[in-house]
């Protein structure tokens, strides 16, 4: 049993409820990680309050794309000026070397770095699996969201073609078709939890077309709809991969995708930068999703996804903070603000404006993971939503419009309650799972030593 949770008196209710409400001096009771009344009396009682008279209340964040192992090889000299393709054929020299231990550890703090900033669900893409190494780093994944409370959606990531094949990962981290089916079965029958308020869910997800076959994309795309699971990799990322794609398989990278059974509304892909307006009409007519990076898409000169067509056309979007190496942080409210201002920069007043984005981050997310109980702050809906303290210097005349605030004003540093299925997760801006020092400490010996190989 999960208990109960009583957050009382809250200031300002931002729901991203069916009506888009903001709810003013309201009560909100949770039962076993559940949302059971919004607007309940002062005589309710509970195992445990929130005193948020001087609070506003969000829907917790959700990530859709990460790969929390960069999280120990971010801001790297060598490294920042690069674009895509040299950037990974550098580092896949240092993540060759990733093993369990450097999977709990930079788990722990990229997740941990999110629940301090509001984000309560996170999914990683995680598909280096050194020789060795193949069978612990998503228990290690797992290990590390338990630890700090927070919802997780691993993927079993995968690679199957090697520098030697014309990709470009390193073959130590590359494994047969028949290796990658078999693990992300199991994977699937070990961690996936279907039923609704799950911490625990499994998505397949090879790599990308540049370092992965047909022949696995197209056999992972019968096992994830056997397994009832989704799918998810990196499309449209960057010219490098259009071109690419032209001339190995003479299709634009979504044509080659959808050849291989890739659409659908169990599919998302990461970036969607470089798509035709033709392309987005197709996205919208099967529902396939996109997660939007903008800053990793900034760092990296990727380009700017066109956003406000999406959206416009119905495309499922939500938003990603992406690798800490592509973007050296986890920080979701960060990412919104970005989000905000670079459509702002290309798009004027056609662009998403700060509501907008937060919709992209809660709810917009959650349809990406299949996930509809998930944000929003209503009867029913799982217990995830953070507070922020609006009697601060930082935020003085910025409470006028809550809606937006996020985005137009920001907020910098770490939220003052983080809640993921009903429990505290983080209390005063730190994370109660876990000792921040300890940890942080045990993380850079980690960092150090794996550097180090």
């Amino acid at each position: 049993m999960k208990g109960t949770l009583l957050v009382k008196h809250v200031k300002h209710l931002v729901t991203y409820d069916n009506q888009d409400r903001v709810l003013d001096d309201v009560n909100v009771l949770v039962q076993d990680g559940v949302i059971t009344q919004v607007g309940c009396g002062d005589d309710v009682t509970a195992d445990d309050m929130i005193d948020a008279s001087n609070m506003v209340m969000y829907p917790g964040l959700i990530n859709t794309h990460h790969h929390l192992y960069q999280t120990f090889s971010r801001n790297l000299p060598q490294v920042q000026n690069m674009e895509l393709f040299p950037w990974l054929k550098t580092l896949y020299e240092i993540w060759k070397n990733v093993d369990e231990d450097v999977a709990y550890y930079s788990s722990l703090t990229g997740m941990g770095e999110l629940l301090k900033t509001g984000c309560t669900t996170c999914l990683d893409h995680h598909y280096v699996f050194p020789k060795g190494h193949q069978h612990g780093i998503l228990d290690a994944q797992f290990a590390a969201a338990d630890d700090l409370g927070m919802r997780f959606h691993a993927t079993r990531g995968s690679m199957d073609l090697s520098v030697k094949d014309g990709g470009l990962p390193p073959d130590s981290v590359v494994q047969s078709v028949d290796e990658i089916l078999a693990d992300c079965e199991e994977a699937v029958k070990k961690f996936h939890d279907a039923s609704r308020y799950s911490m625990h869910q499994v998505a397949l997800a090879p790599c990308s077309p540049f370092s992965v076959t047909g022949e696995l994309l197209k056999e992972s795309a019968v096992l994830a709809r056997k397994l009832k699971v989704r799918l998810h990799t990196h499309l449209a990322e960057t010219m490098d991969e259009e071109n690419y794609t032209l001339e190995h398989f003479h299709m634009r990278p979504l044509e080659y995708m959808e050849s291989l059974g890739w659409v659908g509304p169990d599919v998302w892909y990461a970036h969607g930068i470089h798509f035709t307006d033709e392309e987005l009409a197709r996205l919208a007519e099967t529902r396939t999703g996109v997660a939007h990076c903008p800053i990793s898409n900034m760092k990296l000169s990727s380009g700017v996804a066109k956003i406000p067509q999406m959206l416009k056309m119905g495309v499922p979007v939500g938003l990603a903070v992406d690798g800490s190496a592509s973007n050296d942080g986890s920080n979701l409210l960060e990412e919104m603000r970005v989000a905000f201002l670079l459509h702002r920069l290309n798009w004027s007043q056609n662009a998403p404006d700060g509501y907008d984005i937060l919709k992209m981050a809660t709810r917009g997310s959650a349809s990406l993971l299949g996930r509809q109980e998930l944000g929003q702050i209503a009867e029913g809906m799982a217990a995830d939503f953070f507070l922020i303290d609006l009697n601060r210097l930082e935020l003085v005349g910025a409470q006028y419009d809550v809606k937006s605030m996020l985005c137009t004003v920001g907020f910098k540093g770490s939220v003052d309650y983080t809640v993921a299925g009903g429990k505290i997760v983080v209390k005063n801006g730190q994370l109660t799972g876990v000792d921040e020092h300890a940890m942080t400490e045990k993380a850079n010996a980690s960092v150090a030593a794996y550097l180090s190989r």
